[in-house]
């Protein structure tokens, strides 16, 4: 049977649309083996046609005019790679007019659009694919989707960002939290402004997709807690340590009695819980539900040539499917409440430093005891010449413990604001 050809467009041509582009020429033939057709890059949408890119586009692929793509009857499939919120939100949502299937990329305009984007395709009749907006060759959006759709999942943990996987794993080894984030950047690692990743902002816009698809129930990026670990210490490291644990930056999306919660913050994970091996600039993904129990994904969650499998592979299941595809309609398909600030429970890791004086210890206790707040760990050393408390909480409300904090905070024996990190240590089997 012959092939059917079909004419694709990039909107972007850097890292990852070069590499697009590279796997769609460099596996044609298993591609055009596996679904009967043969993509052929058309045009790909750049600022200066000039630069100097990593794989050769070919003679008049690359345009900056953006109507040359959109007025091509002739693409019928378009991949989004340029990044950003806009412009690219109204190219992708006058491609979707146009009946063109589109794939992407693009975490934040996921995060911040989708409602608006995903009524474009389904009133259109087309797809919208976004495996690689996540976790890049790790195919959790179609796990999800596809395979557990009757699992009923209630809790997802997440690494989600290799690029503060890295560093935390290197503060590990004795370096300095600047040292780390230099090294990832000369490894490429990290971008020359790495704002978006040292400060959880990137993995909270990947948490808020991973969160809507899990629950079926719309999550932007404004319904998602965040911190990042810019203001993490060696002491903290320390205290992991000693505690059996590791320090991660973990996004978690949580189920409770009908209600989500989605955070993203550094955390104390014990040895022994799988999340705790995940190590350099790696990502994973640990699955939790009534059907699965527990179910973790693994691999490199960053990259131009990961980034650009799974955008190929979403590309590949668009020629699978018709009309919006099977699953490929929105995937939040009721509306859930969101749990209010201060009610998820969670047992904690606190660091108070203190005035090395009799009765410290017993009014910082009391002031959990108000809260309702258990301690279940209690060690106290030396620290910059003051002394220091390590509390491991029991689980409790985040809020009770945030208002005990508050009061420990105004003790005049305590130095400066307590830290305070949540702890993972419970598994779902």
């Amino acid at each position: 049977m012959a092939s059917v050809d079909v004419p694709v467009a990039l909107l972007g041509y850097g890292t990852v649309g070069a590499a697009v582009h590279r796997l769609l020429e460099q596996n044609a033939e298993d591609i055009e083996r596996a679904t009967g057709h043969r993509l052929r890059v058309v045009h790909a949408l750049v600022r200066d046609p000039g630069k100097e890119r990593g794989f050769a586009a070919g003679e008049g692929v690359l345009t900056t005019d953006f109507a040359s793509i959109l007025e091509d009857e002739s693409v019928t499939l378009v991949a989004e790679v340029m990044g950003g919120v806009e412009p690219t939100g109204g190219y992708v949502l006058d491609l979707l007019r146009a009946g063109k299937p589109v794939v992407t990329a693009n975490k934040q305009l996921l995060a911040r659009r989708s409602t608006e984007l995903f009524a474009t395709a389904a009133e259109a009749g087309v797809q919208m694919r976004f495996e690689a907006s996540v976790c890049a060759a790790i195919p959790v959006i179609k796990v999800l989707r596809e395979s557990l759709v009757v699992t009923n999942v209630h809790r997802v943990l997440g690494i989600v960002n290799g690029t503060t996987n890295f560093i935390l794993t290197r503060m590990e080894s004795g370096a300095a939290y600047q040292d780390a984030l230099a090294e990832a950047q000369r490894l490429g690692y990290a971008e020359a402004d790495p704002t978006d990743d040292v400060s959880g902002a990137d993995s909270a816009a990947k948490m808020a997709i991973l969160a809507s698809v899990a629950f079926g129930s719309r999550v932007e990026l404004a319904d998602v807690s965040y911190e990042g670990i810019d203001r993490l210490r060696p002491e903290h490291v320390e205290a992991a340590r000693s505690l059996g644990a590791v320090v991660r930056l973990v996004g978690t999306a949580t189920l409770v009695d009908g209600a989500v919660d989605v955070r993203v913050g550094p955390a104390l994970v014990d040895r022994h819980h799988p999340l705790a091996s995940v190590e350099g600039p790696f990502n994973a993904v640990m699955l939790q539900g009534d059907a699965i129990r527990e179910l973790m994904l693994e691999g490199p969650g960053a990259g131009g040539l990961e980034t650009a499998s799974a955008v190929v592979a979403d590309m590949v299941s668009v020629l699978g499917t018709t009309g919006t595809g099977f699953l490929q309609g929105d995937a939040c398909w009721r509306s859930l409440p969101k749990l209010p600030p201060g009610e998820l429970p969670a047992p904690y890791y606190v660091h108070i430093e203190v005035a090395d004086r009799p009765g410290v210890l017993a009014h910082v206790a009391a002031r959990f005891a108000d809260e309702g707040v258990s301690i279940a760990r209690l060690a106290q050393h030396v620290v910059n010449g003051s002394a220091a408390l390590d509390v491991v909480t029991h689980t409790a409300p985040s809020g009770r413990v945030a208002t005990a904090l508050d009061a420990i905070a105004r003790l005049p024996e305590v130095h400066g604001l307590p830290d305070a990190l949540r702890v993972i240590d419970e598994r779902g089997i």
